[in-house]
């Protein structure tokens, strides 16, 4: 008889809800048991979870890894999927293959590539990659200098953190004057230059900016499964254009993602993004994780969530080929269940030392367990940002 396979996601965003649900509609008929933890009591990933709890306040990301060890061991988790604190955690990943838990992660070296948007578009440039052009900044001066030539050139300038997820930080430059203009309807992306350089000369630090043009559209996310052996199984791209979605395997995104995965040993679920530098696709960024509309393939007959998982138990799903791209779509929010009562949030000391003993026996007794959300009998719903697809 097969055991059951045990899979940990720890915090991770609301998306991945779909990922356990994809798990558990897995094509072998597998039975798998999902643990989730997170800090947030009411998220949606505790209420979809089998077994979940609530994970401690405070650690460094040397005690994280200890706090991570510890579960793997208690739960005999077979295949950690980490979002926080995934650096960290990838650095140990043979600790964790000693204690029976594979870890669904690129190798370090490539995490740590990624973290820093500089260091990647060096990086990707020696592969041939094309990039947008490009300018650290971190004072009022280079941001001015960086936006004149830009804008000598026919671009609009835009600016993001150089280290950071999603498009937290995202900003356009205008030279429109600040005015009412500004405060009317729902806030916008448009900042102006002067009220910038104002800001930065008046920051008691300096900032640690990328910028670029504002890159157009479509805006292609290709997926990636890749083995440990560094060969490619899946690369599908889906595209965003406005409200629309839909999926492609245009080479001209599919084969620079390929040459990535591959060149960086971007093991196992990644996600590699481009847009449109007038008629040529260039990279925008590259994710070390799954994608949070990764389940979205699942319009094109992929069950990816579960290919990774088989490879990282050391199974050969094979290529994953989509017998048919999926109709264009649109992107929907929906509720999902959250947990009958929401557990006290853990707080520790904020200067634990790196090693962190195992929780008591009175922790263990305070660990939350939530069944899946198709049984629950609470009525409380959180309303998330699904990505549930609407074909259109």
């Amino acid at each position: 008889m097969v055991s059951r396979v045990r899979v940990w996601l720890n915090r991770t965003y609301a998306e991945n809800v779909f990922f356990m649900d994809q798990l558990r509609r897995n094509p072998c008929g597998r039975a798998v048991e999902i643990h989730a933890t997170h800090g947030d009591p009411d998220s949606p990933i505790l209420a979809a979870a089998d077994i979940a709890a609530m994970e401690p306040e405070g650690l460094s990301p040397a005690a994280y890894v200890e706090y991570a060890l510890d579960q793997c061991v208690r739960n005999s988790i077979d295949v950690f999927v980490p979002v926080l604190h995934q650096t960290a955690l990838a650095e140990h990943r043979e600790e964790f293959a000693a204690v029976g838990t594979a870890l669904l992660a690129p190798p370090a070296e490539a995490v740590h590539t990624f973290q820093d948007k500089v260091v990647a578009y060096e990086a990707v440039e020696k592969l041939g990659v094309p990039t947008p052009p490009w300018w650290r900044v971190r004072t009022a001066d280079e941001l001015i200098a960086a936006v004149d030539e830009l804008e000598a050139a026919g671009h609009k300038a835009c600016f993001k953190p150089a280290s950071g997820a999603g498009g937290v930080g995202f900003r356009i430059i205008t030279r429109t004057p600040f005015s009412l203009m500004h405060l009317s309807g729902f806030p916008s992306p448009y900042m102006p230059l002067d009220l910038v350089v104002q800001a930065l000369r008046q920051a008691d630090e300096p900032v640690d900016w990328l910028v670029m043009p504002l890159l157009g559209e479509p805006e292609v996310s290709v997926d990636c499964l890749t083995g440990p052996d560094g060969r490619v199984r899946m690369a599908v791209g889906r595209t965003k254009n406005g409200r629309r979605r839909g999926f492609t395997l245009d080479p001209s995104f599919i084969e620079p993602a390929r040459v990535l995965a591959e060149g960086f040993g971007l093991h196992y679920l990644t996600n590699i993004q481009f847009r449109m530098l007038g008629d040529e696709p260039v990279l925008m960024d590259v994710n070390t994780r799954p994608a949070g509309g990764l389940h979205q393939l699942s319009q094109c007959g992929i069950n990816a969530p579960w290919a990774a998982v088989r490879l990282a138990l050391g199974e050969e799903p094979g290529d994953v080929v989509p017998p048919f791209l999926g109709s264009d779509y649109a992107v929907v929010s929906g509720p999902r269940a959250v947990r009958p009562v929401s557990a006290p949030e853990q707080h520790t000391d904020l200067d634990l030392p790196a090693h962190v003993p195992a929780p008591d026996a009175a922790a263990e007794a305070q660990t939350a367990h939530a069944t899946h959300p198709a049984k629950a009998t609470h009525s409380a719903q959180a309303s998330q940002s699904s990505d549930r697809p609407l074909t259109v």
